[in-house]
């Protein structure tokens, strides 16, 4: 019975170090993964978004501002030129002035990626308001704006997916409620308030550097 003493006792061995193996692989995986994520947005520029959203509804919602459809579509789309700048001015301030980046131009391909989803969310607006629809655009645009989250998949860290799979239930959901109305602010100001700030931490926790 002793001489089965030695090879039974490397079994734990042989175990432990497929184990560190193992964990290694992993790690390793995973530090390929950190560094191949997208750092050109900004997690401060999403929450400072998020805010900018919040407030505007809190506008759109005082009698300032009267109850109409294309009265409420301008202050969207001033709402939307605002957040389009300040994400947009600091993706830009990064490819400029990131001493990694070196003004490459292929940095800046990951953020092609949602591209298609902001086009065809384009169009879509277009032939609602055309038609004279406005209580489908808040449907539409959560649902467009969740598509072009769902595609940094494998660019952005990945809660950032499912908060994409988070504006795409809130769009559903608004578009099959009846009795939605496009002069109320506050499901788009509230959906888009909270994807935001959640965004935003996210990269601020996950890419504190591109934060």
């Amino acid at each position: 019975m002793q001489h089965y003493a030695p090879e039974r006792s490397l079994h734990p061995m042989i175990a432990n170090h497929i184990h560190d193996a193992l964990a290694q692989v992993k790690s390793l995986k995973e530090l390929i993964l950190e560094r191949g994520l997208f750092r050109g947005y900004s997690g401060r520029a999403r929450i400072v978004c998020g805010a900018v959203v919040l407030i505007g509804a809190t506008v759109l919602s005082t009698s300032l501002v009267a109850a109409l459809p294309m009265t409420h579509l301008a202050g969207w789309v001033t709402i939307l030129s605002v957040a389009l700048l300040v994400n947009y001015g600091t993706l830009f301030h990064w490819f400029l002035f990131d001493p990694h980046v070196r003004r490459d131009w292929h940095r800046l391909r990951p953020a092609a990626d949602a591209v298609p989803a902001l086009v065809v969310g384009a169009v879509i607006s277009y032939a609602v308001i055309r038609d004279g629809q406005f209580n489908l655009l808040f449907g539409v645009w959560m649902m467009l704006y969740g598509l072009s989250q769902v595609a940094y998949r494998q660019s952005l860290p990945r809660p950032i997916y499912w908060i994409g799979l988070f504006y795409l239930a809130c769009g559903a959901i608004y578009l099959a409620l009846p009795g939605t109305n496009f002069v109320n602010p506050w499901p788009m100001g509230i959906v888009f308030f909270v994807g935001e700030w959640a965004g935003g931490v996210v990269l601020l926790t996950r890419m504190p550097e591109g934060g």
